[in-house]
């Protein structure tokens, strides 16, 4: 069988609705030779007649009236593929998975988020907020178009684009000899009780890394996969721990004491990571161009 095209299919759709060359003609703004021309070759192309002429009337073969709600379907399906794509290309429809670190999904993101509702309200938006590492796995898998991390040595396959530097800051409670202080170092903690995010994290390598250059050892007297849980075995009398100021109002919240760290060249990168390779979909680039015009690289 030949190509048949949509038009040829609105041709007969037109003629089967009218049943008058004449009327059909003039819907579809084509002369009468020039559709009696269209449908030959669309009969020629499906191998057989569908339409009955006479000088009087026009008919549905058999096989017209058996195709006909087909060609309905196919060019309403047809139409309504074509109106949902320009829907997603408008902003006007679509879903966007974003996933995101607990320290950025909790503090600076649901803010974020609210503007980008507002501007295109239209956009489902799925956040997974999750350990670092498996913000790289949701990117890499595609799961998530877009991921919000610390910068990290392996990126392999990767696109970081640098939102902002952020420092550490030493958590405690309020009540720890401590918590007066303007500014700490490493130094300041050594011989404390620590709590520590689990081994396997970005952040405890970073810390660790700190503590051998420094010479500081700790009383490591708890571990938690989160930041969140951390700050709650802090705020229980565990001990203190150094977190990204990223956290701060996390950990304000729950009545901590938040110091500064004075190593001020430990500072690390936030940004955003997408596939190396591949478009992103129109969504995903309207938010991009959100973060970055909002912290300005």
């Amino acid at each position: 069988m030949s190509y048949v095209s949509p038009r040829q299919l609105q041709i007969f759709v037109q003629l089967a609705s009218c049943r008058s060359f004449a009327e059909a003609a003039e819907r579809l703004h084509l002369s009468q030779p020039a559709l009696s021309i269209a449908i030959r070759k669309f009969e020629d192309a499906v191998g057989g007649s569908l339409l009955s002429r006479t000088t009087r009337s026009l008919e549905l073969t058999p096989e017209g009236r058996t195709f006909l709600p087909v060609a309905q379907r196919l060019l309403h399906d047809w139409e309504e593929a074509f109106s949902d794509l320009h829907s997603l290309f408008a902003m006007k429809r679509g879903k966007l998975t974003l996933a995101a670190m607990p320290s950025f999904a909790n503090s600076l993101l649901p803010m974020i988020l609210r503007d980008y509702h507002l501007a295109y309200p239209d956009i489902n938006l799925a956040l997974l907020d999750m350990v670092m590492e498996r913000v790289v796995d949701a990117v890499l898998d595609g799961r998530a178009e877009l991921g919000i991390i610390f910068e990290a040595q392996q990126m392999e396959g990767l696109e970081f684009i640098p939102l902002f530097a952020d420092q550490f800051l030493v958590i405690m409670s309020t009540g720890h000899p401590l918590a007066n202080h303007p500014e700490l170092d490493w130094a300041d903690l050594h011989g404390l009780d620590y709590v520590a995010m689990n081994r396997g994290s970005t952040i405890r390598a970073w810390c660790e890394t700190a503590m051998q250059e420094t010479g500081t050892q700790v009383n490591s007297v708890a571990e938690a996969s989160q930041l969140s849980t951390v700050g709650q075995l802090v705020a229980a009398g565990l001990g203190l721990s150094v977190v990204p100021a990223i956290c701060r109002q996390d950990m304000q919240r729950r009545g901590l004491a938040c110091i500064p760290m004075a190593l001020k060249g430990e500072a690390k990168r936030v940004g955003v990571i997408r596939r190396s390779r591949g478009k992103l979909s129109v969504p995903a680039s309207r938010l991009l161009n959100m973060l970055t015009e909002r912290f300005g690289g």
